[in-house]
């Protein structure tokens, strides 16, 4: 598997997918790894979707809840400050890997 560029805490736009994702940003939540499965992602805020839960003990009403679901990760690119979206590039900086954005040399 290839080293992922995006990791928890980054802000992000949607680039292609649902009409009513594309353009939106948000902070990732969560990267979801798993072994023989592309990487997907859960941004906040973005691809609600409703789940009926049945009632249980600790939810004795049960109901339709809203919960963000994962977006696969060719589909979003990291955001600058500017709110752009931007390319990662990899610098190392003393003894440290650091992320840099290709065009301006930023770190990230």
């Amino acid at each position: 598997m290839s080293k992922l560029k995006i990791k928890r805490g980054d802000n992000v736009i949607v680039m292609t997918g649902k009409k009513e994702l594309k353009g939106k940003t948000g902070e990732v939540i969560e990267v979801i790894k798993k072994e023989g499965k592309d990487p997907r992602v859960i941004v906040a805020g973005l691809n609600i979707v409703k789940k009926h839960v049945k009632p249980s003990a600790s939810n004795p009403q049960g109901g339709i809840t809203e919960k963000e679901a994962s977006i696969h990760i060719s589909n979003i690119a990291l955001v600058n400050k500017d709110g752009k979206a931007i390319k990662i590039g990899y610098k190392i900086d003393g003894d440290k890997k650091v992320r840099i954005d290709k065009k301006t040399g930023e770190t990230l």
